[in-house]
């Protein structure tokens, strides 16, 4: 099953990617496009139910703001909401996310299970960056937000780490850039890393799935592709969109 859930605004809401805190439109109406989202997702089978705490996501939001040192970053406050929830609705117990930069996008979906914004406890919360200094940096984020040590960041090659990784992976959030001109073509180098240990009801979230569309094809034809995933939604409410698979 393929569907889409896309706004009639997805290319005229923006943000400075240099201002990450800045509010773009109404909380009710932020709050209401993810909720589209969150019933088509539920709709398709990838989510049980659309019910999150908004307040602690708000919470999330705020440690973020505080105690996050952030250059730059896509994640717009919709995504963000949006990979809070799915996070929180989910509660997966092991959680890899490939390609953090500084931290914000991994944090986005840990935060539902570390910091003021935990709903559940989780077994392995792990963010990969190639960079090692921008792994330093991004696990200097985490640790001022969750003291405890079940979110972290590696400085590792996501495709070699996903394949050596033995638990099963619940959730897979993709964000990375291969070297030699793959760019987000790595995303299904990633999965397929990982793909045997990920159960039924497991989910791959693919950030950029508007604006790198043309890079993620054979990514596209993988997770639509029923014998692989049950259903896949793709999310545009932003300029960047996210493709949401279930196993």
């Amino acid at each position: 099953m393929v569907r889409t859930y896309r706004t009639k605004d997805f290319q005229t809401y923006r943000m400075n990617y240099h201002d990450p805190h800045r509010t773009l439109e109404p909380i009710e109406q932020e709050i209401a496009v993810v909720a589209g989202a969150l019933r088509e997702l539920e709709a398709a089978g990838v989510l049980p139910h659309t019910r999150y705490d908004h307040a602690k996501m708000l919470a999330h939001r705020e440690a973020v703001r505080r105690l996050f040192e952030i250059p730059w970053t896509a994640i717009t406050p919709r995504m963000q909401r949006l990979l809070y929830a799915v996070n929180a609705i989910l509660q997966p117990a092991n959680m890899l996310a490939a390609g953090v930069f500084c931290g914000n996008t991994f944090i986005s979906n840990a935060g539902a299970a570390v910091g003021p914004g935990a709903c559940y406890t989780a077994r392995n919360l792990i963010g990969l960056e190639i960079k090692p200094e921008e792994a330093a940096r991004a696990e200097r984020n985490v640790r001022r937000i969750d003291p405890t040590g079940v979110a972290r960041i590696l400085a590792e090659d996501a495709v070699k780490f996903v394949a050596q990784f033995e638990e099963p992976i619940h959730l897979l959030y993709l964000d990375a850039d291969g070297a030699g001109g793959k760019g987000k073509g790595i995303y299904l180098e990633i999965l397929e890393a990982g793909y045997e240990r990920m159960p039924p009801g497991s989910v791959v979230l693919a950030h950029n799935s508007v604006n790198c569309a043309n890079e993620l094809e054979s990514y596209f034809d993988f997770v639509r592709d029923p014998a692989h995933f049950e259903a896949s939604v793709n999310v545009i409410f932003d300029t960047e969109g996210l493709e949401v698979s279930v196993r």
